[in-house]
């Protein structure tokens, strides 16, 4: 009987390999050549699954997305609405080494991004994961409203930004400077803005 081979597994074995390469060497490093040298294949066997350098980048940009859906769609609605909100803002914080890993893999892509000139390239990822998250800290703020946790007349298209900008700069600081920006200390930042927010 043939082998059965898991051709998603493989990509995503590969695409591991570019994260490690990035976050030991920067995203300048990771051709496919050291690509295949990290992951432990000949260069040829990489090519095979990812033709060329930006396939590859792509593919491994849209995985740390990926993940991070993931584990958002597997969050069970239990808890007061409070808990269930920071739950899910918790998901998309650099508060662990996975997640630490993954904040590090896009901060390097979207530097990347920034670099390249015009449309097109990796930029246009950044604008669908943005707009995820905005669209996450809006159904969070609309949830909360529905729930009676926030004041009625609360502008809830601002506050979903505001909440936005807030989740983006705690990402930051707590990549950048982890023993200030711990994660009791995220978790603190974030109860007090949604206290601030009842009625």
């Amino acid at each position: 009987m043939p082998k059965i081979v898991d051709h998603e597994a493989r990509r995503e074995e590969i695409a591991r390999a570019l994260w490690r390469v990035v976050r030991r060497d920067g995203i300048r490093a990771a051709s496919v050549r050291t690509v295949a040298a990290e992951a432990g294949w000949s260069a040829g066997a990489v090519r095979y699954y990812f033709p060329d350098q930006d396939g590859l980048i792509s593919f491994a940009m849209d995985l740390v997305s990926r993940r991070v859906q993931d584990r958002i769609s597997a969050i069970r609605p239990e808890g007061t609405i409070t808990e269930i909100v920071l739950r899910y803002l918790e998901e998309v914080i650099p508060l662990d080494e996975e997640r630490q890993a993954e904040f590090d893999i896009w901060l390097s892509f979207m530097a990347q991004a920034q670099a390249e000139s015009g449309a097109g390239g990796l930029r246009e990822h950044l604008g669908p994961v943005q707009d995820g998250l905005r669209g996450l800290c809006r159904s969070l703020v609309t949830g909360l409203s529905e729930s009676g946790a926030v004041r009625d007349d609360l502008d809830k298209d601002l506050e979903a930004e505001r909440l936005h900008a807030l989740v983006d700069g705690l990402a930051m600081h707590a990549s950048i400077q982890p023993d200030h920006t711990t994660p009791a200390r995220v978790r603190a930042i974030l109860g007090a803005h949604l206290e601030s927010l009842r009625a």
